[in-house]
């Protein structure tokens, strides 16, 4: 057989076998370009409310707490708290975090959710899994190197390499090196 039918064959099959890992870093590449104006991987709510005020500055930590929770009817154990001044705390459970003032009863609960597809793209493009996973996003970056230059070559004539696929080419590889040139 041929080489250029090895090289089509390979490219193919490769090509298929890349979907999934293209759309994963699609995706998460897209979240994580944006991560100064969103949070990719979490849906942060906050909302305020009013509780009854309490003055009295020597209220333990867990008197502050129970009041606040009561107020804001919350039965879920708190994991920790923490005092921030006289009348506030801050109140800290697994997925939401309550901070009240007692003296002006203003409270702000802010709950955490995840981003479902989001996280869990950016968790394998950021490479939290490690180990075998490693070799995985190696193997797929090896797999684009190879689609890329094969790709190169599976038209010929006027749109092929020696046509216009030419100037693609050398305009896919400028893009890079002016914003390295403007950026680096």
């Amino acid at each position: 057989m041929k080489i250029k039918k090895w090289v089509r064959i390979l490219h193919r099959d490769v090509g298929y076998l890349s979907v999934g890992l293209i759309i994963v870093y699609g995706i998460s590449g897209i979240a994580v370009n944006h991560v100064g104006e969103w949070n990719p991987n979490y849906v942060i709510t906050k909302d305020t409310t009013n509780i009854s005020t309490l003055n009295d500055s020597l209220l333990t930590n867990e008197i502050m707490t129970t009041h606040v929770l009561d107020q804001l009817n919350i039965t879920d154990s708190a994991a920790s708290s923490f005092r921030k001044g006289e009348t506030s705390i801050q109140i800290f459970f697994e997925r939401k975090t309550i901070t009240a003032d007692l003296k002006s009863g203003i409270t702000e609960i802010e709950t955490v959710k995840d981003r479902r597809v989001f996280r869990e793209t950016n968790f394998l493009h950021l490479n939290n899994p490690k180990k075998v996973w490693t070799y995985v996003a190696d193997l797929f970056a090896v797999a684009l190197i190879f689609l890329s230059i094969t790709g190169m070559f599976m038209i010929k004539g006027k749109n092929g390499i020696t046509g216009r696929g030419k100037y693609l080419v050398a305009i896919s590889i400028l893009i890079p090196l002016v914003f390295l040139i403007i950026y680096f």
